[in-house]
């Protein structure tokens, strides 16, 4: 068996006073792979920011019309997210086993994947368009501008797909900085493409489309040329044809993973139906806390990015002790990391209304909801921490089912909170959501089932 890359710290030539080499190796890697994935993440979000400033100065129904067909995008990318958090487990897993071929062609087959489902996407995306805004109920003019820029920004789901396949291969070798340099030129070439395409070149908003579909292909042509490269420089023989065994058993893998993805967007989905019960201000407020909310999980996330890649590593090593070492120093960087992002936002809540806003009211209401969720910051650091090491370890069954369970339990909170106010319903959130998840991880983190080692995780 390879060497493991990680122990529990029982050397014996280890001073038991002295500080534990493992907590800087943890620290050292963590950083190493957080850092580029929190600023890739950071990064992402401006494809959408750019198109919203670009396109409000057509005109408001071209800026409704955008908003509307980039919550379908949004839904239809995200259902998605398995292909790279999958992908980064099992490729990590083969990593940490010592078969380095293994690794790259469980990546292959993952970008095959992607491909097959973004074409497929595409093609039932582009046919159902018009029945996909209707529910919008929105203005005629709204209404064809949706189409019309949802019609063509399909043609850019395969390559979004294939980003995200191609970056969770690359996140399971250990390259975080590729997917960075990737997402940080695509949204420079993304605003460039919208400007020219949108004005000088006459196309409204169409052209806004057109440029995040070039700029998303230009991504994806990056990214799998790495990992094509990688693959022809580190296995020569290794073939790039689709391996269908290898394809359907990434789809089975990814199945638990949308249903834990649902899961979770349902909760947060009923968290903005409350709120918009209780009227404009509340909506406003939780928008804009959510948004912030958001935005503090990208650091929490890029934590959980990591644990993925390294709890992989550890149990494709066949090292349990290590990675419940690993496992246990992971949880205290989530909680450490969730009271900084928590300490952070419980002094910055009452300044940060007036930056969005000069309706007194939802500034007042903002600071009481941020309070609000910065006591449930430690919680949640924990709980995308754990979320990772899961994911990491193939565990995507039991996270199909905490996430049933836990929205089972908040669904029922949160609309009855709906009825007291929106600082309750965000109080009713933190409890169920992100109590309810933390209280069911760290009760499977505590046991051996999850840790099954060697190149699979199927037992």
């Amino acid at each position: 068996m390879r060497q493991p890359r990680y122990h529990d710290g029982s050397d014996p030539s280890h001073d038991p006073n002295g500080p534990d080499p493992l907590d800087r190796e943890v620290l050292a890697r963590l950083v190493h792979l957080a850092l580029p994935a929190f600023l890739a993440l950071v990064v992402e979000p401006l494809f959408l920011l750019a198109d919203s400033a670009i396109v409000g100065h057509l005109g408001t129904p071209e800026l409704a019309g955008l908003g509307i067909a980039a919550v379908l995008l949004r839904a239809a990318v995200g259902l998605s997210i398995f292909l790279a958090y999958g992908t980064t487990a099992s490729v990590a897993r083969q990593v940490g086993a010592g078969d380095l071929r293994a690794a790259l062609q469980q990546g292959v087959d993952g970008l095959w994947l992607a491909l097959g489902l973004g074409v497929a996407g595409a093609a039932v995306g582009l046919a159902v368009s018009p029945w996909l805004i209707a529910p919008f109920d929105a203005t005629p003019a709204v209404h064809d501008h949706a189409v019309t820029y949802l019609r063509l920004s399909w043609l850019g789901l395969p390559p979004m797909l294939l980003v995200l396949a191609a970056t969770g291969v690359l996140r399971g070798l250990s390259d975080a900085r590729s997917p960075l340099r990737a997402a940080v030129a695509g949204s420079l070439g993304n605003v460039v493409l919208n400007l020219v395409l949108v004005y000088p070149a006459g196309l409204g908003l169409a052209g806004s489309a057109i440029g995040t579909v070039l700029a998303q292909t230009g991504m994806a042509a990056y990214l799998v040329a790495v990992v094509v490269l990688r693959a022809r420089h580190h296995e020569s023989g290794l073939s790039l044809r689709p391996h269908l065994p290898g394809v359907r058993r990434s789809a089975r893998a990814g199945g638990p993973l949308v249903v834990r993805t649902l899961t979770l967007q349902a909760v947060l989905l009923l968290t903005t139906w409350s709120a918009a019960r209780q009227g404009a201000t509340a909506t406003a407020t939780h928008q804009l806390a959510m948004s912030v909310w958001t935005f503090l999980a990208y650091a929490l996330d890029a934590v959980a990015i990591a644990a993925q890649t390294m709890t992989g590593e550890a149990l494709g090593a066949g090292d349990r002790r290590g990675t419940r070492a690993l496992t246990d120093r992971m949880i205290r960087i989530g909680a450490l990391s969730g009271v900084l992002t928590g300490v952070l936002l419980a002094l910055t809540a009452p300044l940060l209304g007036p930056l969005f806003t000069t309706d007194e009211t939802v500034v007042r209401l903002l600071g009481h909801v941020l309070l609000a969720a910065a006591v449930f910051q430690p919680l949640a650091g924990i709980v995308f921490v754990l979320d990772g090491v899961l994911i990491g370890a193939g565990d995507g069954r039991y996270l199909a089912w905490a996430g049933t369970a836990v929205l089972l339990l908040s669904a029922p909170a949160v609309l009855l909170a709906s009825t007291t106010g929106l600082v309750t319903v965000w109080v009713a959130f933190g409890l169920t959501f992100i109590g309810g998840r933390a209280a069911l991880l760290l009760h499977r983190s505590r046991g051996d089932a999850w840790m099954v080692t060697g190149g699979s995780p199927s037992p």
